[in-house]
């Protein structure tokens, strides 16, 4: 049995200096696990494309401009964004 290839992990943002990077990955899961959220009740809940969540925290992509600005809204203000 062979381990899957490793992917690099993509900044949250490529203007960011590296000592401000943030790994758009753990950002994306670290909104997700604050909620208590499974990844569907995630999407569902703060009506996200669950594919688009999916690819993010698989590492494939990085968040849009769309998904990220509804993270911080998320993050701040929790279960009233999903209103």
């Amino acid at each position: 049995m062979s381990l899957p290839h490793a992917r690099p992990d993509l900044p949250a943002d490529d203007n960011a200096s590296p000592a401000q990077a943030v790994c758009a990955r753990a950002e994306v899961q670290r909104v997700r696990w604050l909620t208590g959220l499974s990844q569907t009740a995630f999407a569902r809940t703060f009506a996200i494309d669950p594919d688009a969540l999916r690819d993010v925290e698989a590492g494939r992509v990085r968040p849009d401009a769309m998904l990220k600005a509804r993270l911080r809204t998320i993050a701040r203000d929790g279960a009233a964004a999903g209103a």
